[in-house]
């Protein structure tokens, strides 16, 4: 899958209770913003459906537990113990929330880079879009079982640049996140699905958030 966040890369989809005298929060499940077969035939609707609300869903779950566990450990060692809990499904809740919001059908916004300062930028770091698409697919490809491909603006060196993360960990600093991709389907052949996702990529999101970045 592919995604874009904001400088914060934080979901607001979040409320507060209170545990033993201490405060935790509770991530939700964002709904999507399009249907379930809208981004068809590039990603199925049978697809967008077990990611969103089996997948995503569990990374909220176990998000809540963990953060549950955390506001009533008393020990350091109960709280590091926590931590790759924490990461895992606190990683998976705000790459995916990101990855809902920044898809489009192609009968819209999806797949379509418009004049202007991510495509100057684009082509400034890579030589040209397809260039850039074909660094991006050949890095994410290559990544050794789960993980996610991302294009991030170094905020140290002032360039976008592709970077890869192991399993659901966000990119962190000092990247911000411009695009994002993960591998979903066309039964294991990679290359096909990330030739595909193009086609539903919102480029008027990424812009807004490469904008916000810069």
């Amino acid at each position: 899958m592919l995604s874009f966040s904001r400088a914060a890369a934080q979901p607001v989809l979040r409320r507060t209770f209170a545990i033993a005298g201490s405060r935790a929060t509770i991530a939700t499940l964002p709904d999507l913003p399009y249907a379930y077969d809208a981004l068809e035939p590039y990603i199925s609707e049978e697809i967008m459906k077990l990611h969103h609300t089996k997948h995503h869903q569990t990374y909220v779950n176990g998000l809540n537990a963990a953060e549950e566990a955390l506001a009533k450990a008393q020990s350091a060692k109960e709280k590091i113990s926590l931590q790759p809990a924490l990461k895992f499904n606190g990683g998976g809740h705000i790459n995916h929330s990101l990855f809902w919001e920044n898809l489009a059908p192609s009968s819209g916004d999806g797949g379509k880079l418009a004049d202007g300062p991510l495509k100057t930028a684009i082509e400034r770091d890579f030589g040209s879009l397809n260039a850039f698409k074909k660094e991006f697919n050949a890095r994410t490809a290559a990544i050794q079982g789960s993980g996610w491909g991302w294009l991030g603006y170094n905020t140290t060196n002032k360039k976008l640049e592709i970077a890869t993360t192991p399993n659901q960990d966000p990119l962190l600093a000092p990247y911000i996140p411009i695009i994002g991709a993960f591998y979903l389907q066309y039964k294991n052949v990679k290359p096909d699905y990330l030739n595909a996702i193009w086609n539903v990529i919102n480029f008027k999101e990424a812009e807004s958030r490469y904008s916000s970045a810069i």
